[in-house]
């Protein structure tokens, strides 16, 4: 039990904004049980967001009211995953040999090729969501959306997928997750998945959809990052999480 507490306080305190008391010690058992928690950590990131749905739904255009979800989503995981992409996007965009490139991304510097990833992401984003709204079926987009994403971190931190690096957080993390437990992690999205369907008039096409959409897209950019980077690293698994919204939030909002 000690284990998933101490998972449970990493999830918390490294993907969203709460602060939670430091862990004395990071091994790989915690960090392993921690992005297994990450789709449930997404679920209470999508309760306010999904309230701020309902609550301006009268009062706003669509646009407007996906420009603040997507701000309140950025505020509340302090643009951690936003970050990662940037700075991935900086690496693989830079043409350079893997340690190059690993350099790029370690700077954090946001270069033009992140700064042009980075906004379109978040244009594309902010349209989906809008046309979902204006659908009628935001609320139910956003939590479907939200817990997949999330389901990029233990994915992308298969036993079969390395670390690019010998430290950061991509290193406490990479290769810690067997088969059962991304299976495990992916209850908690499937469940919200059918919940949105049955009561939140989600269609299960869409829906459906989503997940493939998402897992293509998750496959491609892992196939690419191992290709170029030979691993993951912490921004990478940001990028990663940003991507999989991203393409299931284009797969709901079809009519």
């Amino acid at each position: 039990m000690k284990r998933w507490r101490d998972g449970w306080r990493l999830a918390i305190g490294t993907l969203t904004v709460l602060p939670v008391r430091p862990l004395e010690e990071l091994d790989r058992e915690t960090g392993r049980r921690a992005m297994q928690l990450a789709p449930v950590v997404a679920v209470g990131l999508a309760a306010p967001a999904a309230l701020l749905i309902d609550v301006a739904d009268d009062s706003y255009a669509p646009l407007l009211i996906a420009v603040l979800v997507v701000a309140a989503l950025a505020a509340s995981t302090r643009a951690l995953h936003l970050d990662g992409l940037a700075d991935a996007a900086d690496g693989l965009g830079s043409g350079r040999p893997a340690p190059e490139a690993l350099a790029v991304m370690r700077r954090g510097d946001l270069g033009p090729f992140g700064a042009v990833t980075l906004v379109l992401v978040l244009l594309i984003q902010m349209a989906a969501l809008a046309q979902a709204i204006a659908l009628g079926r935001g609320i139910g987009v956003l939590v479907v959306a939200l817990p997949l994403s999330r389901l990029a971190l233990p994915v992308g931190c298969h036993r079969r997928i390395p670390a690019a690096r010998p430290d950061g957080l991509g290193r406490a993390v990479a290769a810690s997750e067997s088969t059962p437990d991304v299976l495990l992690a992916a209850v908690v999205p499937l469940s919200v998945a059918a919940c949105a369907v049955a009561w939140l008039d989600v269609p299960v096409a869409q829906t459906v959809a989503a997940y493939v959409v998402a897992g293509v897209v998750l496959a491609v950019a892992l196939r690419r990052v191992r290709h170029r980077l030979g691993g993951i690293t912490g921004d990478v698994l940001g990028a990663l999480t940003e991507l999989t919204f991203t393409a299931a939030l284009l797969a709901l909002a079809v009519p």
